[in-house]
């Protein structure tokens, strides 16, 4: 799925996502409620938190969980995820999904990843890009929008890179990146604020 214009319930969930990172409570329930006017569905959000377990870590994830169930009530998430005997779909799903946001790197992500130790390369396609990302309730487009806020907040150099081409493989168009970013930058601190620029620029001449 494509997505080649900003509506402003996924501006709300790039900056609830974002907020998350940054682990600012109040922030987060502004932000939450916000996507709730805005008219974003809830199982967004959802996703949004479950995916965040990766990208940021369980216990700012658990605390964002906790402020959006006191906002929204019970999960509405379209699949529990709790049946393991689903994972050689999870991989499969996953080794899907992880070839579509890669690319042409994926099989060299792979070999790296494998290399720095194969229970990590296993983990990533199978419990991250399969049972986590693979899930329905929030397309991949709008997934890589949420992960690309969380890790420029945390300045993480290698996946922001990866993860803003990415979100350009997964359908976001080009002005649309740049919109979504313009809401997370109010998280960034300097450093983080001139390796998103420099970044996006690489992207852009590649």
């Amino acid at each position: 799925m494509s997505l080649l214009q900003l509506d402003d319930a996924t501006r709300a969930l790039v900056a609830l996502s974002a907020a998350i990172a940054v682990g600012n409570e109040s922030a987060i329930e502004e932000h939450g409620r916000t996507c709730l006017a805005e008219g974003a569905p809830e199982a967004w959000v959802d996703e949004l938190l479950l995916q965040s377990t990766l990208m940021v870590g369980w216990p700012r994830a658990l605390s964002a969980v906790a402020i959006w169930r006191r906002i929204a009530g019970p999960a509405r998430s379209l699949e529990d995820g709790t049946e393991y005997a689903q994972a050689p779909a999870w991989r499969a799903r996953g080794e899907v999904l992880c070839r579509e946001i890669y690319g042409a790197n994926y099989d060299r992500l792979r070999a790296n990843i494998c290399e720095l130790h194969p229970a990590l390369d296993a983990w990533m396609v199978t419990e991250g890009y399969g049972r986590t990302l693979g899930r329905p309730g929030l397309d991949l487009a709008r997934r890589e929008l949420t992960i690309v806020a969380q890790v420029a907040v945390q300045g993480a150099e290698r996946q922001l890179h990866s993860h803003l081409r990415g979100a350009l493989n997964a359908g976001v168009a080009p002005d649309v990146l740049d919109a979504a970013l313009a809401g997370v930058r109010p998280f960034l601190g300097a450093r983080e604020l001139a390796l998103l620029a420099t970044l996006l620029n690489r992207i852009r001449t590649s």
